[in-house]
């Protein structure tokens, strides 16, 4: 599921669009895996265990109230996708602990399914010092 939300995320900004609140509350996972024994959807021969491993998630993002397509400069800035990220690391953070895992492999797939994810990824460097100073100095 996290590599599909990096996949996600990536999808959105190749298309140059900010969600603006990136955070797990805003996504929705459409097909949840069954959790009853009686409706695997699976032949007799398949087992809900394994059923369970082909599943891919579909996700969809919700809630696009502070949604933008435009920056400053007429179009969405490397610092605005970075914020989205930082947003949505810092949602796992303080709802999720533990999850820096699951961050990572956010990451991972959005730096494989991002154009210009390296220019992004650094900025995303420069937005978490910032916000580290944030913290630190009020």
């Amino acid at each position: 599921v996290a590599y599909e939300i990096g996949s996600l995320i990536a999808s959105m900004h190749n298309a140059n669009v900010i969600h603006g609140d990136l955070t797990t509350s805003n996504m929705m996972i459409r097909n949840p895996p069954s959790s009853s024994s009686d409706d695997t959807n699976t032949t007799n021969t398949t087992t809900k265990e394994e059923a369970e491993e082909d599943w891919k998630a579909q996700l969809v993002l919700i809630d696009f109230g502070l949604a933008g397509t435009i920056g400053a400069k007429g179009g969405v800035s490397h610092e605005e996708k970075a914020v989205d990220l930082y947003v949505l690391e810092r949602s796992f953070v303080s709802t999720h602990p533990g999850s820096d895992d699951l961050v990572s492999e956010i990451l991972r797939a959005y730096k494989s399914k991002c154009q210009k994810s390296d220019s992004v990824l650094q900025r995303l460097s420069q937005v978490r010092l910032r916000g580290r100073k944030r913290e630190c100095f009020g």
